[in-house]
């Protein structure tokens, strides 16, 4: 992003917005249609770690009846009508790392009382960073990977899908599985952050849930004037 060198480096305990933009048909059209509000972990030039709350109010997209996205059949679930709603992140808090430029994130899932349960790798576009958060664009694929380091693709069914209705033509298809497979390597060689003891962390206590700005919506160009 143009000018991303000059917006400075945000330090443990700042409120940011992680956000992700929509594929049509989406309300915003390629608007912004999740955000999420979070608290900056540790941001360095080789890493951005946030933690999202139990609590947060984040925006989500819903079908046009408020049904719920994952319970619309797959045949018609990237073609139904939609809209966004506000809501609440209710159960355990996820903490989310990302590397500037890779095209995944990886989040840190827990059952209640911190019993670690899983690595979540979130297959999307590399993060555009501007001075209240970060943007980006899911690629549906994902990858779960278990404490014993096993893994397993998730999402195939709705990957598959979005190409079928056009959301994604065959080369970035391609160029999202491709990102997988490298993904894959990672986990299989153990690397950063997988072997970093992300699993042990704890949020500071002190920190307070991060509130959902009025401007959520805006673009980071006009977030940025």
């Amino acid at each position: 992003m143009t000018g991303t060198e000059r917006i400075p480096r945000w330090s443990p305990g700042d409120h940011i917005l992680w956000r992700y933009r929509g594929h049509a048909p989406d309300p915003n059209g390629r608007g912004v249609h999740i955000c999420r509000p979070v608290t900056v972990v540790q941001d360095t030039d080789e890493l951005l770690a946030v933690w999202m709350a139990p609590g947060t109010e984040c925006v989500k997209p819903v079908l046009a009846d408020g049904t719920p996205v994952h319970q619309e059949p797959l045949a018609t679930r990237y073609t139904a009508p939609r809209t966004i709603v506000r809501d609440r992140w209710f159960g355990a808090g996820v903490l989310k790392l990302a590397r500037p430029g890779q095209p995944w994130s990886v989040w840190l899932f827990w059952e209640p009382g911190w019993q670690f349960r899983n690595w979540y790798v979130n297959l999307e576009e590399p993060h555009i960073r501007w001075s209240g958060g970060i943007d980006s664009v899911d690629h549906f694929l994902d990858i779960s990977v278990h404490p014993d380091r096993s893994w397993c693709w998730l999402d195939q069914d709705e990957f598959d899908q979005a190409q079928r209705v056009g959301l994604m033509d065959a080369e970035q298809a391609g160029r999202v599985r491709e990102a997988g497979l490298a993904a894959v390597e990672v986990i299989g060689a153990w690397e950063a952050p997988f072997s970093d003891g992300w699993e042990h962390w704890r949020p500071d206590p002190s920190w307070q849930v991060p509130e959902l700005p009025a401007d959520w919506d805006r673009t980071a160009a006009q977030l940025a004037s």
